[in-house]
């Protein structure tokens, strides 16, 4: 085994946690985030151990959880909000029970790189990722409200965009992710661990 037993049941029964709480707490749109989706994947990731599915994860989130990351210390550093994506986590009206379980944010980045450090990194995972994008991203825009904006669908900001046709601004954040997101991150992960 390449990674610890003792990993793989903390982790499992802490996604199992969240889980529960997420299910009674948000809609099940909220499953559909990005950063849940690796939740989630990282669990048969680390059990069987498979390297394209951490390498994946890693390509789809390690970008957008820099930048959460970024804000969430730097508002809890400075007290000034950096981009909104923390804003959250700073409500008080939200149980500081719930807030905690989002510190996944913090963890996951860290454990998907030591995952790939041990298993390798497998240079498909850009296409694969890509290819889970395209089915998530339209699922996104279907099934979830718009006052959730789940992975941005809706627009880059709180409201849905205006500017342009929603169908167009969905098919150029499904070019967006694979050009923007996951392949500057494919390139630094293959040079990294390729």
């Amino acid at each position: 085994m390449m990674i610890p037993l003792w990993i793989k049941l903390a982790y499992t029964s802490f996604v199992a946690i969240t889980v529960a709480v997420y299910v009674v707490k948000y809609s099940p749109g909220n499953f559909l985030w990005f950063s849940d989706i690796a939740l989630l994947a990282t669990v048969p990731a680390l059990w069987l151990e498979s390297r394209l599915l951490a390498s994946m994860m890693a390509v789809g989130v390690l970008l957008p959880e820099v930048l959460w990351n970024a804000s969430f210390f730097g508002q809890l550093l400075t007290g000034r909000r950096m981009t909104g994506l923390t804003d959250y986590m700073f409500d008080p009206r939200k149980p500081l029970y719930l807030r905690a379980l989002s510190l996944f944010h913090v963890f996951l980045p860290l454990l998907l790189l030591w995952m790939i450090a041990r298993l390798g990194y497998a240079p498909e995972a850009w296409v694969a990722q890509t290819a889970l994008a395209w089915i998530v991203l339209p699922l996104s825009y279907r099934l979830t409200d718009p006052s959730e904006n789940v992975n941005w669908v809706f627009g880059l900001r709180g409201k849905p965009q205006q500017r342009i046709p929603p169908l167009v601004y969905l098919g150029l954040l499904m070019i967006g992710f694979p050009a923007l997101v996951y392949l500057p991150t494919h390139l630094l992960l293959q040079m990294l661990f390729g």
